[in-house]
């Protein structure tokens, strides 16, 4: 699922009256709700589609914990969750507990909407995977705690790359590049050996980071926009080299429709969310015929002879500042995210919120591919106008403008600079 991090306009107005909530429980009980008499827990549809017995194994926990306590769930696609969420924070009928898509997070809590939460209080906090624990993480304080995971992966058509002598998915960046410049030379300059849409953000700031650089950095207490530096300009190169030899559909296109481009045949590489190539092979898209017995997923390699760092998207559970049953949220939260529900999890095919499960996925042939590659990680700058940066797809217009050569690689990554520092900093 890709996530965005949604603008949220109403944020500003439903924090009216948060430092006076608390003084109450639901049902008459003390404030920071340990013996709270109800529980409201918001989910996402995945969780009641794809493993309610993880839910009510949480459920069970806390019910056993706390005798005669009710405990109501509401699920929410992702397009309508924050709408809603925003409408009822305006109120005193606020969820105890609320899912959100990691990029989702920052807005929220530079905004004072979510309560502060202590680590120590939940299971493998200690070895959390560095990219969502960033995402609950603002001022040094913890705001959150992270639930799973999701990677990218480098995924290919196996026959085609057979068909051009390549016997193996490629390990190094030498032999990626070797293996795309005989697929492209065997298929023709209609067809685009690496499928890599312009303006996909996360991909090409897998370069950047590769490369030593980074989209903004913290100095003092201030961020800048940091696209410029030698180091984020290596990389920018290497992904502008990518699109201009391998990428030859409409690199004004953004990323959603790369599924379908991939399961239409007109490409025989992309690098993307390991659910795309599946997707492709759904019967809906496969127009190639039996497609999900000709791909095969492999750890994209990046030029600094390592891994090419991914974007690790994922979910996170937060806690609203007007809860009135913290304390006992905060006991869900571990039971669902804690040793047991990261076993669920994993069974039901997710990347997992800690690195010590994470590592048994890589003695698992199914598995290993997307466990190695989400090792190696990033994730945006938590600061404070971040949201506004992505609201204004300043990387999206950069990136575009360099995949089509309107803008050379430096001006446009200066032009991005002079955007980011406009209102990285501004709340």
């Amino acid at each position: 699922m890709k996530r965005k991090l949604i603008a949220a306009v109403g944020v500003a107005g439903m924090m009216i009256g948060l430092a006076a909530c608390g003084d109450s429980d639901k049902g008459g009980d003390k404030a920071g709700g340990g013996d709270a008499k109800e529980l409201t827990v918001w989910l996402t549809v995945d969780a009641q589609n794809n493993w309610p017995d993880l839910v009510k194994a949480a459920d069970d926990a806390i019910v056993k914990k706390h005798p005669g306590i009710k405990i109501k769930h509401e699920y929410y696609g992702w397009p309508d969750k924050n709408a809603k969420l925003d409408a009822v924070l305006a109120t005193d009928k606020a969820p105890d507990v609320v899912e959100m898509g990691n990029t989702e997070m920052l807005g929220y809590m530079t905004k004072g909407a979510f309560a502060e939460v202590d680590p120590k209080k939940f299971e493998q906090s200690d070895a959390w995977l560095d990219g969502l624990k960033e995402s609950v993480t603002y001022d040094g304080k913890t705001y959150g705690v992270p639930y799973y995971a999701g990677g990218r992966v480098g995924t290919w058509r196996k026959d085609i790359a057979t068909e051009a002598g390549v016997k193996a998915a490629p390990k190094t960046y030498a032999e990626l590049t070797a293996a795309l410049d005989k697929i492209q030379e065997k298929k023709g300059d209609k067809f685009s050996a690496w499928y890599q849409p312009s303006p996909d953000w996360y991909a090409a700031m897998s370069f950047v980071y590769d490369a030593g650089g980074s989209i903004a950095k913290k100095d003092g207490d201030k961020w800048k926009a940091n696209l410029s530096s030698p180091e984020s300009l290596k990389g920018l190169n290497e992904y502008k080299s990518i699109l201009d030899k391998y990428m030859h559909g409409d690199k004004t296109k953004d990323e959603s429709d790369r599924p379908v481009v991939f399961g239409q045949g007109k490409s025989a590489t992309i690098f993307s969310a390991a659910w795309e190539g599946g997707t492709a092979a759904d019967p809906k898209n496969d127009k190639v015929g039996k497609l999900a017995d000709k791909i095969e997923n492999f750890v994209m390699p990046g030029p600094n002879g390592k891994a090419l760092p991914v974007f690790l998207g994922g979910s996170d559970l937060a806690v609203p500042v007007k809860s009135r049953a913290q304390d006992v949220a905060a006991e869900w939260i571990n039971s669902f995210t804690g040793a047991q529900g990261q076993k669920g999890l994993l069974a039901k095919g997710n990347l997992p919120n800690n690195k010590t499960d994470l590592a048994t996925l890589k003695n698992d042939p199914k598995t290993v591919v997307p466990a190695t590659a989400a090792e190696s990680n990033w994730f945006v700058p938590m600061a404070p106008g971040w949201g506004q940066v992505e609201k204004a797809q300043t990387l999206k217009t950069m990136l575009q403008q360099i995949g089509t050569g309107k803008k050379s690689v430096e001006d446009a990554a200066k032009a991005a600079d002079a955007a980011i520092d406009k209102v990285i900093n501004t709340k």
